[in-house]
Order: C-alpha cells, then sequence, then structure tokens
C-alpha cells in the first residue's frame, strides 16, 4: 500500500489531473500526470472493468502496481507531481516482474524520476 502522504484520493485533485495532464504510455500501462506544487508526489491506480468483470481480479492487478510503484518508484520519484496509473487490455496476464519494469518504464518516460537517463 502507498503511504497515505502519496495517495491521490480526492475527487477535485483527480479531475484536475485528468484536464490539465499530460499522458504518457508503456506497454499495457499508461501515467497521466500535473504538477501539484506539493512537497510530494502523489498517485492513484485505476483498472476499469473493461479490464476484468471480476473485482477480486481488478483489486489484485491494482495492489501489484501500488507495491511496484511503493518499492521501485516512489524513492526515486521527484516531488511535485499527481500521477493517474490506467491499465489496458493485457495488464492482467502481467506478473509482478514485468508489471515492475513497466512503473519504472512509465515514470521514466513521463520524466518525473530523479535517474531521466
Amino acid at each position: 500500500m502507498l503511504p497515505k502522504a502519496n495517495r491521490l484520493a480526492k475527487r477535485t485533485d483527480i479531475e484536475r489531473v485528468f484536464k490539465r495532464g499530460k499522458t504518457f504510455f508503456v506497454g499495457n500501462l499508461s501515467i497521466r500526470t500535473a504538477a501539484n506544487n506539493l512537497a510530494v508526489s502523489r498517485f492513484t491506480v485505476v483498472v476499469s472493468t473493461k479490464i476484468s468483470k471480476k473485482a477480486t481480479r481488478r483489486n489484485r492487478l491494482k495492489r501489484l502496481i501500488r507495491e511496484a510503484i511503493r518499492r521501485e518508484a516512489l524513492p526515486k520519484t521527484k516531488p511535485g507531481y499527481d500521477g493517474i496509473i490506467m491499465t489496458q487490455k493485457g495488464a492482467m496476464e502481467k506478473n509482478y516482474n514485468e508489471i515492475t519494469k513497466l512503473v519504472v518504464g512509465l515514470f521514466k518516460k513521463a520524466k518525473i524520476t530523479q535517474d531521466d537517463r
């Protein structure tokens, strides 16, 4: 689970990211990011019912993505960004290692990590 300070939860914040954010794609994941003028970066994960009709499968995918963010991407993330990670078809078949690689690549492509090389 993401630390509370790094969770994007308010409806107004999520709507702001959807309206003003830029979108980046890597594999079966996409991220929409917008600046937030805070000392931390916050993220949320969205998995549509188009991905799976079963809530248990959608929730498992969300947990895997959140864990990949918490372990690999969050320590290297620049402060001051809000992000919404969205999944696309095919993401359900990925294992944790593949999802981690996608998440790290997604954050690099969006240029919100400290090591933007």
